[in-house]
């Protein structure tokens, strides 16, 4: 069954869906979110949905996130082909890698990257974190994760309206039904590309860590938020926080 939050009195978010439950957590008078357990769903992490803020700016957001994707695909399209002949001739497998992520509101989609290990990677340990020196990691794919062009085919993500450009970045399920910290209010708005979490820290934050810049995030979304998070991620980059 669909469900949906509309917004009631007094800027109350109101739960709209059959025998589920739902407690509603308040951020702040304006901001509210309804944790929905429904026992029919397949994906059994506790998901939020929060009032809606005005449809212009997620108007505004999601022209921000076309507008900006159809920039930088342009704008790093040569880089994409040289990356893609590179992990071609350095090591056997796809050039793509498909993983299935947990969306907005619990939803699971695949997400693209291009692949940085060897084919096959978990196929005898299972699901694991990456660390930083991780054996499986190519010699191409240290390069591509060092420079973040491995996560550029998610642009396509973007537009097909899976992910936002910002957001809290999208987990594994497999990691997302272990750490509490991933469920909840992660789960409100669509994941991004980048995040508050990765121009404040480093991209290699433990899921505790991770969820404090997210929930900031969430509670001050907007259109000047989402583009000054964009701008703040430029030298991010050249910093190469992380790994």
């Amino acid at each position: 069954m669909e469900q949906r939050v509309r917004l009631g009195q007094a800027g109350r978010a109101v739960a709209e869906y059959g025998p589920a439950q739902a407690d509603v957590v308040r951020f702040r008078p304006s901001v509210a979110a309804v944790r929905l357990h429904d026992p029919a769903e397949h994906f059994e992490a506790a998901t939020f949905s929060i009032a809606e803020p005005p449809k212009t700016v997620e108007a505004l957001i999601r022209l921000l996130d076309i507008g900006g994707s159809l920039f930088i695909l342009a704008f790093t399209l040569p880089f994409m082909v040289v990356a893609a002949a590179a992990i071609k001739l350095n090591s056997r497998g796809p050039v793509l890698y498909r993983q299935q992520r947990v969306g907005k509101g619990g939803r699971l989609f695949d997400l693209y990257k291009f692949r940085t290990m060897v084919d096959n990677a978990e196929a005898h340990v299972g699901p694991v974190l990456a660390s930083k020196n991780d054996s499986r990691v190519t010699s191409v794919g240290r390069i591509l994760r060092r420079t973040r062009l491995d996560e550029l085919p998610q642009l396509y993500n973007i537009l097909r309206g899976d992910m936002s450009l910002v957001g809290p970045r999208p987990e594994r399920p497999f990691f997302v039904q272990r750490h509490k910290a991933l469920q909840g209010v992660r789960l409100v708005v669509k994941p991004g590309l980048t995040g508050l979490a990765q121009v404040r820290s480093f991209y290699d934050l433990k899921p505790a860590h991770k969820v404090r810049y997210d929930y900031i995030y969430i509670q001050n979304r907007s259109f000047l938020l989402n583009l000054y998070i964009l701008l703040q991620t430029i030298p991010v980059l050249f910093a190469k926080k992380g790994w």
